[in-house]
């Protein structure tokens, strides 16, 4: 990306609402350690991780105590599984229950499971949910290739995002591609390789060209892609780590590299080639 970025800066979705460049995410973290995690972060949910109730208090809480009003957080969460038009909209109405922030600012399809109708029976409740003004940006998680292309020969509505796993060890290339010449941006959420590739010589190069940690290497590679990346961690030392990314650039040929270390590397669920 050719402008300079800061921890400030935002992408303008398809659908005219912005997103910041820098997320977080809270897969994985529950009870006391999702709130505190949000409290000194603030992003990403899922109803899948349990955790709703924990991220919203932890937002409203941070808003009251800060001054900031709830506009200025960004809050994601997502559809647990494809179970049916009036599921999917009671699944969200118990979304927004659970989070109490008054409305979602994005609202995900977590998979592409249980076929082509159970998708667009999903994707009809989010759009419909928008519409009523509960969610404001609708998006998608894990679609793949063929995914994509259904939504977009169906003539519905265009995902405001698909979040999938990206990394220089899982490039999705043509996927990629496929999004951002339809608009669809694209959220990673598991920017950092869960860790996996830390210690490749690559990174460790470029960490100590840079006097950066490799983790700050790969958001940084992230950011430059165009991507939305979306660190995980508990440790308030950890989250802070992962904002300084904003004094260095890696070169075109140094992306270049970290392109081709591409070598389809799963770090989790991945159900993008599903029926």
């Amino acid at each position: 990306m050719s402008q300079e970025l800061t921890l400030q800066s935002k992408l303008t979705l398809r659908d005219g609402n912005t997103i910041p460049l820098l997320g977080f995410g809270t897969y994985d973290i529950e009870g006391r350690e999702a709130y505190e995690a949000v409290t000194w972060a603030l992003e990403d949910s899922a109803a899948w991780y349990y955790n709703e109730k924990e991220v919203g208090r932890a937002i409203l809480d941070f808003c009251q105590k800060s001054n900031v009003p709830r506009s200025e957080i960004f809050y994601t969460t997502k559809l647990r599984s494809n179970d049916g038009h009036q599921a999917s909209k009671a699944a969200i109405e118990k979304s927004l229950e659970e989070c109490g922030l008054g409305y979602i600012d994005l609202y995900l399809i977590h998979g592409p499971l249980g076929g082509p109708q159970a998708r667009m029976d999903s994707w009809k409740a989010a759009s419909e949910a928008k519409a009523e003004g509960k969610i404001h940006s609708v998006g998608v998680s894990n679609y793949g290739l063929k995914h994509i292309q259904e939504m977009l020969d169906a003539g519905v509505e265009v995902p405001a995002v698909n979040q999938i796993d990206l990394h220089p060890f899982m490039t999705r290339t043509t996927l990629v591609d496929l999004c951002l010449r339809n608009g669809i941006a694209l959220e990673a959420w598991a920017p950092l390789v869960r860790g996996y590739r830390f210690k490749h010589p690559g990174l460790v190069r470029l960490a100590g060209k840079y006097s950066k940690e490799t983790a700050q290497v790969l958001l940084r590679y992230s950011l430059q892609k165009g991507f939305i990346p979306l660190p995980k961690s508990v440790s308030k030392e950890r989250i802070n780590s992962n904002t300084q990314i904003y004094d260095f650039e890696l070169t075109a040929d140094e992306m270049k590299d970290l392109d081709a270390l591409d070598e389809h590397l799963i770090t989790d669920w991945d159900p993008s080639d599903c029926p």
